[in-house]
């Protein structure tokens, strides 16, 4: 899989809507491209297994362009009338329900096909997955898009934030370029919406390379009280990833990324920029918008 470095960005909104299928559209990066798709004048239907739980009225208004239905990946039948009229289809490669990866490509990449679908983007989670090589080897134009760290992830240290002013974290001097879930979003959304993305895999990354201090020091500057970073031994992370109850197989995975960051996961490239046509948001940008988490009550 390669990331295409010269891709010529067309940011104008369509003057005609299409209609585009968000799988995980209440998940962090699917909630993120439905924002973006309605920004660009699409119509969206939000796909989730529990459409009670969906709610997009934060959405400033645009979120009346939002069509929540019910449906599950892992049941490509119930796919059959979200698919109805959809020129785009964004989605994820694990099940919504128990997180394991998803066999059923096939019969989906069948069915968008069968439906008229046009484009396909697919959230890559790290590694290939079997729905990813049923959409790769399928004949609708595919993108896929492997974001590195989330910003979202600081979320997890809100609450010790908010108890004692405190970060503890193993491997404090790993570097990390983060991503804004909102430009993972805006990638998915320009690739699904416009013609010249097919075929290509994305790598997303944020601007900038950062150390746990530095977005301790951001979160800090965004809520206005001084954050602490203390550095876990790798012994006291197991026992507090353990408490927090994450599966051996989660433990074993942050070992491998947190201790050994790949070069991947540490450099910035200009991809957002390259594909939207307007600059990667940092870090600082992130802690911003969500300072109140950080805050204590």
């Amino acid at each position: 899989m390669t990331n295409n470095a010269n891709t010529t960005p067309n940011t104008a909104p369509s003057t005609t809507p299409d209609l585009f299928l968000v799988a995980g559209a209440t998940g962090t990066v699917g909630r993120q491209t439905v924002r973006e798709l309605l920004s660009r004048g699409h119509l969206v239907r939000a796909l989730t297994r529990d459409p009670d739980k969906a709610d997009f009225s934060d959405f400033s208004g645009s979120g009346d362009g939002v069509e929540v239905v019910r449906g599950d990946l892992a049941d490509p039948a119930s796919l059959v009338p979200a698919l109805e009229g959809v020129t785009g289809l964004h989605l994820i490669t694990f099940d919504g329900g128990g997180f394991a990866a998803l066999e059923t490509g096939p019969e989906i990449v069948e069915l968008a096909a069968k439906a008229g679908v046009r484009r396909i983007t697919v959230l890559n989670g790290g590694g290939d997955t079997p729905l990813q090589d049923a959409v790769m080897a399928g004949d609708i134009a595919w993108t896929v898009l492997m974001p590195v760290e989330f910003m979202a992830n600081a979320l997890e240290w809100a609450q010790g934030i908010r108890a004692d002013d405190t970060v503890r974290e193993p491997f404090v001097g790993r570097l990390s370029a983060m991503v804004h879930e909102g430009d993972i979003g805006a990638v998915a959304a320009v690739a699904l919406s416009e013609d010249g993305h097919g075929g290509k895999s994305y790598l997303i990354t944020g601007p900038e390379a950062l150390t746990i201090q530095d977005k301790a020091d951001a979160l800090a500057a965004a809520r206005g009280r001084e954050i602490e970073v203390v550095e876990l031994t790798e012994a006291q992370a197991l026992e507090q990833w353990r408490a927090a109850g994450q599966p051996e197989e989660v433990i074993g995975f942050l070992l491998e990324v947190y201790g050994n960051t790949p070069p991947e996961g540490r450099t910035p490239i200009g991809t957002v920029a390259e594909v939207t046509g307007r600059p990667a948001r940092t870090f600082a940008q992130w802690a911003a918008e969500n300072a109140d988490a950080f805050r204590r009550v």
